[in-house]
């Protein structure tokens, strides 16, 4: 059985950076596409981005390009680094891991728990 345990979340003021990490257990898969998403009060879940282990293939929202960095130390192990981090980027924030390289929140089988990200204004 995977299990994604996320972590690094807090409460962070505009401008500033938080990196948030994603450790995975269980069965391991060199091909598995990690991701961050995040969700707001009241807002559906947003893909902020994605990468395959192996091939260095990222993808990143729109929204986040050019502020937001995602890593893997290695198979199992995804970061997201976050930059000039605005209030808008409060929400939580959920690793996945899947075998599409995609921005589709359905296409992801294993979930984080989940840490909050505080911007304070």
């Amino acid at each position: 059985q995977v299990q994604l345990e996320d972590t690094g979340g807090g409460l962070v003021q505009a401008g500033g950076s938080l990196t948030l990490s994603c450790a995975t257990t269980g069965r391991s898969c060199s091909s598995a596409v990690m991701a961050w998403f995040r969700q707001a009060p009241g807002k559906e879940r947003e893909f902020v981005a994605a990468m395959r282990w192996g091939v260095g293939r990222s993808l990143y929202a729109d929204s986040v390009k050019g502020r937001v960095t995602i890593s893997r130390a290695n198979a199992n192990t995804a970061y997201l680094q976050m930059n000039i981090l605005k209030s808008e980027a409060t929400a939580v924030y959920f690793c996945a891991r899947g075998v599409v390289f995609t921005s589709t929140p359905s296409e992801y089988r294993d979930w984080g728990q989940g840490p909050q990200v505080t911007v304070s204004s």
